[in-house]
């Protein structure tokens, strides 16, 4: 049954204008330079250079306008008289540079251009480029003395192999998929056969099944076997559940050898490669570094910042679409309008555009300028001791901003000192309270916590409950399970795989 009623609601919607700057926002400086590039080429009412680059353009034109009315003026009276004259030079003295270029050339000498000045950075990334680890093992593959029938086998099951170097897929799931992708009809044992060739393939350890059997056949390729090597082996093969939870005392008892003689076999198994995949050199790889979106200069014990805006272009709206806009309003044709309505929205989108931008600009500034006179004595000295506690609210309430608008700042940028370069999100951190009543940063525990256990004793290594002891001795007030959640989050693992011999 229908029924008409009268609701009141409240509802927060964004505009579009908003949304763009919510997205600009988080966005570090390589997405920004990525997304303005991407702008200006869908844009065509936006482009590159400031207002008053435009204001020059149009008034150069207005002076020549009227420098060529008035040459225009006064050469009217002898244009009888030279008229002659000036062919027959002009024919003598003429020449056109299309005489001596082809049409290719005269294409290139129009469209390249170099705007780049002797300060702009020049943005080179270094690439590494050679042959994938699969096709190394295909050009392998090619050299032994097999049949089409096993070369089709082989290179079946090396495309099969994953990026680590290890075949993880059954051989019996195998045989389907090359009877239905090859139409050809093969055992469990051929592919055993061909698994094991492709085994005997660089780098050592490729075709593996699981870690045993890549670190086996390792030990297996060298050529040269100590007593180590073979001890190693015996390990791997009847004790790799100890080894791999470090229970050397276990080992060293059922091997029968003493402690030294343990350190060396342990010593040939950890220089082992367990993902040998890696080793062979990859398609590209790229190496890049990191760009920071601030920078933090210290001018004589003063800290000034300043946005990174590096090869960061002005922008601005085209005065030729302005133009364009004015003369398409003045008709009243029906296709007039249509371009009238796109126009607009071209400069309207370019409008936005560039607004957001100055308002992403004035955001990063305001929040990284709270954040530095929040943690000035770290910026300035560098010691993670002196970082203070601090949360997104702190600083969304000293600037009068939302707490997302300020996670989004702090999302993903990097922060460039004179102590190296930092992610932005890294100097947020909870409090705790010292047994004096002091509010300190948990940054500050960490750093105390990592310290104690790079000093720690490797063959007795300090266990949760002595962690959280020593802590509490400096006056730190912190329970196991938190020690825990802490060395958790520094990527430490536990004592017992932390210890060596």
């Amino acid at each position: 049954m229908l029924k008409q009623s009268l609701q009141q609601k409240l509802l927060q919607k964004l505009s579009p204008q908003q949304i763009q700057l919510m997205k600009m926002l988080q966005l570090p400086t390589v997405a920004l330079e990525q997304r303005i590039k991407e702008e200006l080429e869908i844009n065509p009412a936006l482009e590159e250079g400031s207002e008053s680059d435009e204001e020059e353009k149009e008034d150069i034109a207005e002076d020549d306008d009227g420098l060529f009315d008035e040459e225009t003026d006064n050469d009217s009276d002898d244009s009888v008289t030279s008229d002659d004259d000036d062919d027959k030079s002009s024919k003598e003295d003429s020449y056109d540079i299309d005489d001596y270029l082809d049409e290719d050339e005269a294409y290139s000498y129009k469209e390249q251009t170099n705007n780049s000045g002797p300060d702009d950075e020049r943005k080179e990334v270094p690439l590494s480029q050679g042959p994938g680890f699969q096709e190394q093992l295909l050009s392998q593959l090619g050299l032994q003395p097999l049949d089409d029938h096993h070369y089709q086998v082989g290179a079946y099951l090396i495309g099969n192999i994953d990026e680590d170097g290890y075949m993880r897929r059954e051989l019996a799931a195998i045989i389907d998929d090359i009877a239905f992708s090859l139409n050809i009809n093969t055992t469990e044992e051929e592919l055993q056969e061909m698994l094991a060739l492709i085994q005997t393939f660089d780098p050592p350890g490729v075709g593996a099944r699981d870690l045993q059997e890549c670190l086996l056949l390792q030990l297996q390729r060298k050529q040269y076997k100590t007593a180590e090597t073979i001890l190693a082996m015996r390990v791997i093969r009847e004790h790799m559940e100890e080894f791999s939870k470090k229970h050397y005392d276990k080992i060293a008892k059922r091997l029968g050898v003493e402690e030294e003689s343990l350190k060396q076999i342990i010593n040939e198994i950890v220089h082992l490669n367990p993902r040998p995949g890696n080793a062979a050199g990859d398609t590209t790889r790229t190496a890049q570094d990191v760009v920071p979106d601030f920078i933090i200069y210290n001018s004589d014990g003063k800290l000034e910042l300043a946005l990174n805006e590096r090869n960061m272009p002005e922008l601005r709206v085209s005065g030729m679409y302005g133009q364009m806009l004015q003369e398409y309003a003045r008709s009243k044709d029906k296709s007039s309008k249509e371009a009238v309505t796109f126009i607009k929205q071209k400069i309207d989108s370019a409008k936005w555009f560039i607004d957001a931008l100055k308002q992403r600009q004035q955001t990063l500034l305001l929040t990284m300028q709270c954040i530095l006179e929040y943690q000035y004595d770290y910026f300035l000295e560098g010691d993670e001791t002196q970082l203070k506690p601090m949360i997104l609210k702190d600083i969304a309430d000293k600037i009068g901003l939302d707490i997302s608008t300020v996670s989004r700042v702090a999302n993903s940028k990097y922060v460039q000192t004179q102590f190296g370069t930092f992610l932005l999100k890294t100097f947020f951190s909870e409090s705790l309270s010292t047994d004096s009543g002091e509010e300190v940063s948990t940054r500050e525990v960490k750093k105390i916590l990592s310290d104690c256990i790079a000093a720690e004793n490797k063959r007795r290594p300090l266990t949760d409950d002595a962690l959280a002891k020593i802590l509490k001795d400096k006056g730190y007030n912190i329970a196991r399970r938190t020690v825990a959640k802490y060395r958790e989050q520094l990527e430490i693992p536990v004592a017992r795989m932390r210890k060596e011999i």
